[in-house]
Parts: C-alpha cells; sequence; structure tokens
C-alpha cells in the first residue's frame, strides 16, 4: 500500500491509537509496524481474531501483558551457556508468570463454550510455574539474593553475622571505654568497607590502628582498631566468599532456565501475539466497531459509517455503496458539507479492514479487498517545488492513472478544482470517464455542475450530496446516493445579508441551462424531503403498531392462562364434590345395609335417606356455582363508572378496580391484581366495599375504614437515609395500613450502617400490641439490614 494514501487518509492516527492499547513494548511494536494486508485470507483470519478477542473483553474483562519484557537477547546468551544476572533471571520469571495468568483468563468457566480462533495460542502457552517459582524463591529483588538460596550463601552469610557482632561488641567496648576521651562523637562507623572510629586528630597517638581517612576540616581521623584489623580482613574474605555463592546460585538458576529456552521463546512470541490481538480488540471496543464482510467482488457497501478520527457524538453515521449498480460514485454539494469526510471514510474504513482492525460501522458491512487505494485530498500547494494546487493534484492523477487497475481504489477530493472552471470540469470528466471504462472503483468530490450531469447521463455513475439546511445554514452531513447535490450559493449569500439585487444581477449573469438544471435539483430536493419525512413518519407508525401487537398478544396470552387455570381450578373443585358425595354415598349404603341386617326400624332409615339427599343437594348446588356464569344484578351503564370503582369480573369470578372509562363499544380496562384486561361493561357488577371495624380502635367513624384503602399496601417498607423520629413516623402509619390489610408479616428496611435506626426501630416495635414478634430476616434476604414483623391473629 503506497504511503501517500496512508498519510492522507490519517491511517499513522488509527495506529498510534492502536500502539496505546497494546500493554508490552513489543506489542507496540507490531502495532505500529501494522499494514493493510493485500491477501483476503489472511484479512479474514486476522478479523476473526479481533473478533474473538473482543468477544472474551465483553465476557471477562480486560487483560494485561505488562510484564512482557524483551527477554531474547537473554534466551541467546543461556543457548551459548551463559549465566543470567539478577535483573535477567527476574525478567523471565515475571514473563512466565504474565504468562500463568494469561492461562488462567483463557480458561472457560462452562464447559459448553464454544471454540474460538485464539484457543490454540492459549494452549500452547507453558507457564513453567516450578521454574518461576525457584527463581523468585532464590532472588528476593534487584539488589537482594536470599539466604535460603543455597546452603553455602546461607553458612557464610551466619559468619558474616557473627563476626559483624564480635566488631561491635569490640568497637562498642572502645567507644564506651578507653578510648571514649579521645572521639570526637562516640559512633561506629565505616570507610572503605571497613569499620572504624572518629578520633581527635591530637589524639591519633591514643589509638593505635590504621588511618582510613579525615574530616574535611582535619580535625577528625577516622580510624580502624588494631583490635578489629584481623576481623575486619575475616568479613571481607566472607564477603568474596558470599560473592562467589551467589555467583553459584545465578549459575545454577541459568542452566535451569536453559533447559526450557525453547518453551520461553515460544510464550514470549505468542504473549506478544496475544497483545497485539487484544489490542485490536480494545481499540474496536472504544470505537464501538464491527467485524465487516469482506468479499472479492470489488464491492462497499457501508452501514451508518463514522469516520473513526472524530468523536462518536458529534460523528454523523452515513450509508455507501460503491461496486454493485455502479462502480463510479460522484459527491456534490456546499463546502464543509462533509464531501471530505464521507471520501476519508471510504478510504479509512478500507485500509482498516484491510490490516485487520474492525471498523466504526453497522453489523454487516461489506468490504473489498484492494491491492492498492489512490487518494488526492487535501491542498498540496509546493512552494519549494514551485507547484501550484492545480499542479500539485495533477501530479497525483497522473501517477494514479499509470498505476491503477481493477483492483485499486482511487478517491479524488475536488477534482478539476484549482484552474479555470470550464477547462477543469473538461479534464475532471475526462479522468472519471477514463477509469470508469477500466472498471476501476473510484469516488470524487466536485462542486461542478457538469459532473453532475455527466453522473446523470452515463450508465454505472451515480451522483450523491451531502445534505444542506438552507434555513439553518447548517450542513447535515447525511450523504444521499441517487441525489445530485445543489451549491446553494444564493440561498446561503442571502441568508448571510448579501443584497438582494446583487444576486438578481448574479442569477441573470448564468445561462437559462444552469439555471433550469439548478431548479430540477432544488425541485428534487424538496421532493427527497418530503419523501423522506413520509417514509419516517410511516416507520414511526410501523413501530408503534408493532409494538402495541406485542402488547396485545401478552395481555391475550396471559388472559388465556388465567382463564385455563380458573376452568382447571372449578373442575377439580368439582370433581372433589363429586368424589366426596360418592363417599358419604357408599357409606349410607353400608349403612342401610347394616339396618336391614339389625332390623332397623323404618323412621331411622327414613332419617338417613334424608340426610343423603340433602348432602347430594348441596353438593349438587357448589357444582353449579362454580361452573354457571353470573348475571349483573343490575345492568351497568358508562355513566355508572368512574376511575377507581371496585367492580366484579363474572366471566372471570375476579375483583378488581376499574382503570379505564368504557369506549364506543362498552369495552373498558379493569386491573385485577397483577392482570390487566379489557373486558365488556355487561360483563360487571359494581360491588359495595365492605366496612370494616379496625382492630384495637374504638367502634365510631375514625374506627371504620374502606377495604379499598388497605388492599394497596405493600409488604415491605424503606426506611434508608431517615432519622429516627422520621422513620418511627413513617413506620407507625404503615404498620395500621398492613394491620387493617390482614396482613400476615412484613419487611422494615433500615440498612446496617451504625445500627442507630434499627435500635429505633426494634424500640418501636416493642411498644406496638398488635406486633406479635419481629426478628432480622434471613442470611441473602437482608441480613441485619432488614427486620421481619410478624402481627397478631
Amino acid at each position: 500500500m503506497n504511503q501517500k494514501a496512508l498519510k492522507s487518509l490519517e491511517y499513522y492516527k488509527i495506529i498510534d491509537q492502536l500502539a496505546e492499547k497494546a500493554s508490552s513494548p513489543m506489542g507496540k511494536d507490531l502495532c505500529k509496524h501494522l499494514l493493510p494486508s493485500e491477501d483476503v485470507y489472511e484479512i479474514r483470519h486476522m478479523q476473526t481474531q479481533t473478533r474473538d478477542a473482543l468477544t472474551r473483553l465483553f465476557q471477562k474483562g480486560n487483560i494485561s501483558f505488562g510484564s512482557v519484557k524483551d527477554v531474547r537477547g537473554s534466551l541467546k546468551r543461556l543457548e551459548i551457556g551463559s549465566s543470567l544476572g539478577i535483573s535477567e533471571l527476574l525478567a523471565i520469571a515475571g514473563l512466565l508468570e504474565n504468562t500463568n495468568r494469561v492461562k488462567a483468563y483463557s480458561r472457560n468457566e462452562r464447559g459448553d463454550a464454544r471454540e474460538d480462533s485464539l484457543d490454540g495460542m492459549f494452549e500452547s502457552l507453558e507457564p513453567l510455574t516450578p521454574l518461576s517459582s525457584e527463581i523468585r524463591r532464590c532472588i528476593l529483588s534487584q539488589d537482594e539474593i536470599s539466604d535460603d538460596a543455597s546452603s553455602g550463601l546461607m553458612h557464610v552469610r551466619r559468619s558474616m553475622k557473627i563476626a559483624n557482632d564480635r566488631i561491635h561488641t569490640q568497637l562498642a567496648s572502645l567507644v564506651n571505654g578507653s578510648a571514649r576521651n579521645y572521639l570526637q562523637d562516640s559512633v561506629i562507623t565505616m570507610r572503605n568497607g571497613r569499620y572504624c572510629i572518629p578520633v581527635k586528630a591530637e589524639y591519633k597517638g591514643q589509638v593505635p590502628g590504621m588511618i582510613h581517612d579525615q574530616s574535611s576540616t582535619g580535625s577528625t581521623l577516622f580510624i580502624e582498631p588494631l583490635a578489629i584489623v584481623k576481623l575486619n580482613n575475616d568479613i571481607r574474605e566472607l564477603e568474596l566468599e558470599e560473592q562467589k555463592e551467589i555467583e553459584a546460585v545465578l549459575a545454577a538458576l541459568s542452566e535451569q532456565t536453559a533447559q526450557n529456552v525453547d518453551a520461553i521463546r515460544a510464550d514470549l512470541e505468542i504473549m506478544i501475539q496475544l497483545d497485539f490481538i487484544f489490542a485490536r480488540a480494545g481499540l474496536a471496543m472504544d470505537m464501538n466497531a464491527t467485524e465487516p464482510i469482506f468479499n472479492t467482488e470489488k464491492r462497499i457497501r457501508l452501514k451508518q459509517a463514522r469516520h473513526p478520527l472524530i468523536p462518536k457524538k458529534q460523528a454523523v453515521p452515513i450509508d455507501i455503496r460503491l461496486g454493485e449498480d455502479f462502480d463510479l460514485l460522484v459527491v456534490t454539494g456546499p463546502n464543509t458539507g462533509g464531501k471530505t469526510v464521507s471520501l476519508k471514510t471510504v478510504g479509512l474504513l478500507t485500509l482498516m479492514g484491510q490490516a485487520g482492525l474492525h471498523i466504526p460501522a453497522l453489523d454487516r458491512s461489506e468490504l473489498s479487498v484492494f491491492r492498492e487505494v489512490y487518494a488526492d485530498i487535501g491542498d498540496e500547494q509546493s512552494i519549494e517545488q514551485s507547484l501550484s494546487t492545480f499542479s500539485s493534484h495533477m501530479t497525483n492523477v497522473v501517477s494514479f492513472l499509470e498505476k491503477a487497475d481493477q483492483d485499486s481504489l482511487v478517491l479524488f477530493d475536488e477534482l478539476g478544482s484549482g484552474t479555470d472552471p470550464t477547462e477543469g470540469a473538461a479534464l475532471a470528466i475526462s479522468i472519471l470517464s477514463f477509469l470508469h471504462e477500466q472498471g476501476i472503483r473510484a469516488m470524487a468530490t466536485t462542486h461542478y455542475s457538469e459532473l453532475k450531469v455527466y453522473a446523470l447521463s452515463t450508465k454505472g455513475v451515480e451522483n450523491a450530496c451531502c445534505e444542506f439546511d438552507v434555513e439553518t445554514l447548517r450542513p447535515t452531513y447525511r450523504l444521499l446516493i441517487g441525489v445530485p447535490g445543489k451549491s446553494n450559493a444564493f440561498a446561503i449569500s442571502s441568508k448571510l445579508g448579501l443584497p438582494d439585487f446583487i444576486i438578481d444581477r448574479a442569477r441573470k449573469r448564468i445561462s437559462k441551462k444552469d439555471e433550469s438544471f439548478e431548479d430540477v435539483l432544488a425541485s428534487l430536493e424538496n421532493s427527497r424531503v418530503i419523501i423522506e419525512n413520509e417514509r419516517q413518519e410511516v416507520e414511526r407508525y410501523k413501530t408503534e403498531i408493532a409494538a402495541l401487537k406485542q402488547e396485545l398478544e401478552s395481555k391475550q396470552e396471559k388472559l388465556d392462562e388465567r382463564k385455563e387455570r380458573i376452568l382447571r381450578e372449578a373442575n377439580e373443585e368439582a370433581r372433589k364434590i363429586l368424589a366426596d358425595t360418592k363417599e358419604y354415598a357408599d357409606q349410607t349404603m353400608k349403612m342401610f345395609h347394616k339396618f336391614q341386617k339389625d332390623h332397623v326400624d323404618t323412621a331411622a332409615i327414613e332419617k338417613e335417606r334424608q340426610n343423603l339427599r340433602a348432602r347430594m343437594n348441596k353438593a349438587e348446588k357448589g357444582m353449579s356455582m362454580n361452573t354457571a356464569v353470573k348475571k349483573p344484578k343490575k345492568e351497568l351503564k358508562p355513566k355508572d363508572l368512574s376511575l377507581g370503582d371496585t367492580v366484579h369480573v363474572l366471566s372471570m369470578n375476579l375483583k378488581g378496580t376499574v382503570s379505564s372509562h368504557p369506549d364506543s363499544k362498552g369495552f373498558l380496562f379493569v386491573q385485577m391484581g397483577i392482570i390487566r384486561s379489557k373486558v365488556h361493561i355487561s360483563d360487571l357488577e359494581l360491588v359495595d366495599e365492605p366496612v370494616i371495624n379496625t382492630p384495637g380502635l374504638s367502634r365510631t367513624g375514625a374506627g371504620k375504614i374502606r377495604m379499598s384503602k388497605s388492599t394497596s399496601v405493600s409488604t415491605e417498607i424503606n426506611l434508608l437515609g431517615k432519622t429516627v423520629d422520621e422513620a418511627v413516623a413513617e413506620l407507625d402509619k404503615y404498620l395500621d395500613d398492613a394491620y387493617l390489610a390482614h396482613l400476615k408479616s412484613v419487611r422494615i428496611v433500615h440498612g446496617k450502617g451504625t445500627g442507630a435506626l434499627r435500635k429505633g426501630v426494634h424500640n418501636y416495635l416493642r411498644r406496638q400490641k398488635h406486633v406479635a414478634d419481629f426478628h432480622l430476616a434471613e442470611f441473602g434476604e437482608g441480613d441485619a439490614g432488614v427486620t421481619i414483623v410478624e402481627f397478631k391473629k
């Protein structure tokens, strides 16, 4: 892919965003060298990898490859038998530990999860946990080797500690004893790796030993007393032995690491690749991008595509197609209308797709594989080369025409501009005609009316325009394919305050042909706007109808289920009554037989017969009550009903509340518990709410409360965020309503917090006569943040 197109279409800005998503330096390096591919199989494979990584990010969250350092140089040294240093071994341990975390990230939580293109890479990772654990056991940090790294190192360091203790003991006796009066300070210090004491210069002869240093003024000498010279020598020898033991430990670790060089190198390569793949997925997540479908027919179909470098809230999605009915698209319209953005969107999304990156467009958008993308975009005037804008553009065009073929995508911004309009338009038409005849996919933006006419009159060439609102003088940035754009120069100038007489003079200077053409475009634009508004209105109506249909089907389904359940319960009740009656009849027959054997008198038998007849009549009455549909006592009229009235739905034998006024056909909605059903007014009967006497209150007007007031009481009250006084006041009214509604128990949500609100609620509950018991909720039902209250029966 030529560098000019990559630069003109701002491909490298996308690459910079991609590199920021990588965790490791080597992953960032892969991102920075990513270029579009020409191999459709490689492109589809990379797109699949990006999609699978994006799926994992949505399911399991982010993954980090930050501990992956470049250890390839260390692995080379191991292969030739060298020992590694502390930092190199720690880098390998970090790589293996991060490999282990990535391996764990890849494991499916469910056994039925589908396989994807990344499974093989994850499975090939070898964390080598014993090796990384051994390195961490022996090396504590960049500057410290563990005492337990080897027995020899432990022995040497124990000896060093003993020697140090002996030196400190002897020096302490000197500092606090015989040499105390000769010292500048009563401290022990080190010079050149040996323990010394600070002696005043005038007393240097009183403290025999070796002078190692003196102060800047010369008043203090740092002397190593003769008594500890041998001990200092012993410590120095032990330090040399310690260094040998450390080197032996590093050599042993290096040898153990060298045995796994191939596995470590494979882990490194896989981790770099995974970092690269997940960086592509992270970029797709940020852009809300999707996987494009690639074809080899040079067909482009972008749905709601956005330019990735424009903020999502500002970018206006556009639909673009090229290569189906036409292979050349001419985009017209006023400046700042979005023509160049549309051009760049097609080119940049093509480059991104061929680089294995998802594109910011709707799912099922299509792209094709192009061997080259040529783009002539922007003002490329060159002072150094003494080229005008027209000359620089034409230089690009010449190079494109020499190299472009049917595997190329060519993009022109303002083709033919920068020179005489008549000649520029003629050149532009000739260039586009040549590309069209060669079957090369091309897209060009222009102001020239001649190109609009060329697109209208040439098969395989299509017009498009960027919509512009003349009333607000603002572009909408919507791309409309099949409609040539109007320049709107006169309308814009008039809106900006240019005098009408100047605009009229300008109108007279354009030819009748051009004026007629602009009028046709204006008429087309007005018709398109009307049709578009009508289409949107139809779509809105269709959406509303679909929603209403779905709601109606859902309600009908609930009604059918409720009806079936009611009938099933009625049949079950009838079956129980029949079974009970049959059993009683059997018992009676047995009794008659017994009476016959025992010669009981006729009066007793007749009494039992009458009891049986009464029981059967009762059962028959019960069955008829369950199966027959009652008639309303009084035929209701619409004016008899008000919103909120309690009614009895006869066909369902349920009580409900009127929630809508009857329509012209007498149908209205009734809320029956959780079911809201549409019924006819003839199926309703007004219910007089019973008056109940409130327990615990005097039987006065204040003690009588309508049942409907208490039936809507919730089984839970939320007191979170309230003070104790506020909570108790609200709780007092709520418990009264709940008790009147004959609720068996209620939940009080007070939260855990400091416990003050819970304590206040419990103190209040202890004083309530109609509360039988209260306790904290079980684990999983609110725990200490909820109290369950049981009422007295």
